[in-house]
């Protein structure tokens, strides 16, 4: 998976784990064995699966993923904790996340510990998973507001140990992309390691934060399905992948045509419908009501589209409402075969409208047929009764 500067991107979708720590959501075990199913079948790199020191029906459907064999790699999230770690070992990931506070505010107060216990019990982990040949990312949570001069010395602890990447956590979305930008470069500088995005939507830019700091040089980006996660959620695996191609015009090697159908699994299992505007897989994306939208992506869908919809599994519609105009109208009334004269379309826009604003929404099309077949009869009843005056007086 080449990128336009030559480098590996790899996706690490995280919907099994912190997806799930959404306040009040729960997958059945079947569920994370559908949902880890589909992630591979799109090609998605690395999948989350979830925490093994949990045990019970977290250990079990973390086994149950690793056995199928799917064409990815399977992490599992740690505290840098040794039987953490022998908890994902008995699952039989290939790779483990070691996850600790990196921030002031959350070492004292939240580990009520200092820093050199966080990178004593850095080395301590890693160590330890590296004599076990695991792949290693160090979670740097809280990244965004830990001293950057700890920061490095985080990143350099996990390196040294051993370590195979380091996670740079946005976790309570405080960053702009122009921050996150400066903030991975200089680390980066600082530390010769693989770096990962992880950012949340508390502000709205968890997505723009994730590929800011791709552009400043990071390989690994953290995702899940819709957003999903803790508060505001997580940067969506749906919109950075497309993002990436036609921003970055990065391919990250995911197929994105079952990304609707992927979007709806999880939305059903989680119990978090998908808004109707929701980008890249809300079902508005494609319809079209105003007249002059309507007409241009009706002649050239490039005028309003960025990408077919087929591409990410939608499709095309075209419906009458408030806004819409005779040009559509018409255009409706001859996807059902029926044939108006200019006068009967602008009547019928007219009534087609005054029905919309007293129902609050757009018609469905046998409404509109409906309307078409009352105001069609009307013209013929009108003209027999001219007809039937004219021949009274003849």
């Amino acid at each position: 998976m080449e990128t336009k500067n030559a480098r590996k991107l790899w996706i690490d979708d995280t919907t099994l784990r912190d997806g799930e720590q959404t306040a009040g959501v729960v997958f059945a075990n079947a569920e994370k064995i559908q949902i880890a199913k589909l992630l591979a079948e799109i090609g998605v790199h690395q999948i989350e699966v979830g925490i093994p020191a949990m045990g019970g029906d977290e250990k079990e459907a973390i086994k149950a993923i690793v056995d199928l064999g799917l064409p990815t790699s399977i992490l599992a999230w740690n505290r840098p904790v040794i039987a953490d770690i022998d908890a994902s070992l008995d699952c039989g990931v290939d790779t483990i996340a070691v996850s600790i506070s990196a921030s002031d505010i959350h070492i004292q107060t939240k580990l009520m510990k200092d820093r050199q216990w966080v990178l004593d019990s850095i080395k301590e982990a890693v160590e330890y998973a590296k004599r076990h040949n695991l792949y290693v990312s160090v979670n740097a949570e809280d990244a965004s507001r830990a001293d950057p001069e700890f920061l490095v010395q985080f990143a350099r602890t996990a390196k040294d140990s051993g370590a195979d990447r380091i996670r740079y956590c946005d976790t309570l979305g405080i960053l702009d992309p122009f921050e996150t930008y400066q903030r991975i470069k200089a680390l980066m500088d600082a530390v010769d390691i693989e770096v990962e995005m992880h950012t949340h939507n508390d502000l709205g830019m968890a997505t723009a934060n994730a590929l800011a700091g791709i552009r400043a040089g990071a390989t690994f980006v953290n995702v899940t399905v819709n957003g999903l996660g803790e508060r505001a959620g997580n940067a969506a695996l749906e919109e950075v992948v497309m993002a990436l191609k036609y921003i970055e015009n990065i391919d990250a090697g995911i197929n994105p045509n079952r990304f609707r159908e992927l979007s709806e699994y999880v939305a059903r299992a989680s119990g978090r419908p998908l808004p109707t505007w929701k980008p890249i897989v809300g079902s508005n994306l494609f319809v079209y009501e105003s007249e002059g939208r309507a007409s241009g992506a009706l002649q050239s869908p490039t005028s309003y589209e960025i990408y077919p919809p087929d591409e990410v599994g939608l499709a095309r519609r075209f419906i009458i409402g408030k806004h819409s105009g005779p040009k559509m109208v018409k255009n409706k009334l001859r996807e059902y075969g029926l044939r108006t004269d200019e006068k009967l379309v602008r009547e019928l826009t007219l009534e087609a409208r005054s029905l919309a604003i007293k129902l609050k929404r757009a018609l469905f099309d046998q409404e509109l047929v409906d309307l078409y077949h009352r105001l069609n009869q009307n013209d013929i009843v009108k003209k027999d009764i001219v007809a039937s005056k004219a021949g009274k007086q003849d």
